[in-house]
């Protein structure tokens, strides 16, 4: 079954512009749609529901039909104090994809299912992709090894293969994918699309302030640590922020208490430490998200027609 054939014809790329905190907003979601990819944004870069209300709003209006579909982000954890209020107003704007995260889908999916809605569940192991699956999602996207903020263990190049074997609907791969080759490896993998974070943190349309810009241009991949620290869930940061803020990079990795409760509380342990990927090292310059993709459409072109 793979990716449904009437979201297929819409991309020029195989691709999810990933819904990143503190970076994926309305401006960035449409940018991706009109360059000819998914957007998405988590529902918790809407400070207040009133906020969402209006985002969802805005890019259901703004969209043509043939467009790309977009998607929202929304958190499933218990700690998550806002989820069924976001559900709500998933009900009420009724985007395309739904892509869940931090825990099971499977209070979430009949609705959605029900409005003609897809439901894609984010996972980072066979076990939970395995349990994600039963539910009856449309969809797993999995987070690997690399993956910029909350991550995955498993390496894609494992990851994949196995969840193919046993899931023959669409499936995401995320972690490290940074360039037009890097997609078409995905699909190689056994994955219909590819989950670009990291890439796209410093385009021009993204929430992230110049100084996050910055620092993913001047980082590489050696930049990047994984801690479970700030969030109580295995995470990857970029090192410089993780010192500006306070925090010994190289000191104790031992976690906290997983407390989501609501954006309105304000994204204290997020603020000033930054999330990125391995792949930022493909970062080199502030640019328009529509200029990115072009590029990575260029380079996909390339290698699917690359002699094997």
């Amino acid at each position: 079954m793979g990716l449904p054939a009437h979201i297929a014809d819409r991309l020029r790329l195989p691709a999810i512009a990933a819904p990143m905190f503190l970076v994926s907003g309305v401006d960035m979601v449409l940018a991706a749609c009109k360059a000819g990819i998914i957007g998405a944004f988590p529902g918790n870069n809407a400070r207040t529901l009133e906020v969402l209300d209006d985002w969802m709003g805005q890019i259901a209006r703004t969209l043509p039909a043939d467009a790309p579909p977009w998607a929202i982000n929304i958190m499933v954890h218990r700690s998550y104090a806002r989820w069924e209020e976001e559900l709500e107003l998933v009900l009420k704007h009724k985007p395309p994809i739904v892509i869940t995260a931090l825990g099971s889908p499977k209070a979430v999916v009949e609705a959605i299912q029900g409005y003609g809605g897809l439901v894609y569940a984010d996972v980072n192991s066979l076990t939970y992709a395995e349990k994600a699956a039963a539910t009856g999602v449309d969809g797993l996207v999995l987070v690997a090894a690399g993956a910029g903020g909350h991550t995955g263990p498993l390496s894609g190049f494992a990851f994949a293969p196995a969840v193919r074997e046993v899931f023959d609907r669409t499936i995401v791969l995320g972690g490290a994918i940074g360039s037009g080759q890097a997609v078409r490896a995905a699909q190689l993998l056994g994955a219909d699309l590819a989950n670009l974070g990291t890439r796209l943190i410093a385009c021009e349309e993204s929430l992230a302030v110049p100084a996050y810009k910055q620092m993913m241009i001047d980082s590489s991949a050696e930049d990047i640590v994984l801690s479970a620290a700030l969030t109580g869930i295995p995470a990857n940061w970029l090192k410089g922020s993780l010192i500006a803020a306070g925090h010994d990079p190289d000191g104790p990795k031992d976690k906290v208490a997983i407390d989501l409760g609501r954006p309105e509380d304000g994204p204290k342990r997020w603020r000033d430490v930054w999330g990125a990927g391995h792949g930022v090292g493909e970062v080199r310059a502030v640019q328009p998200l529509g200029t990115i993709v072009d590029k990575l459409v260029s380079e996909y072109a390339a290698a699917l027609s690359a002699p094997r």
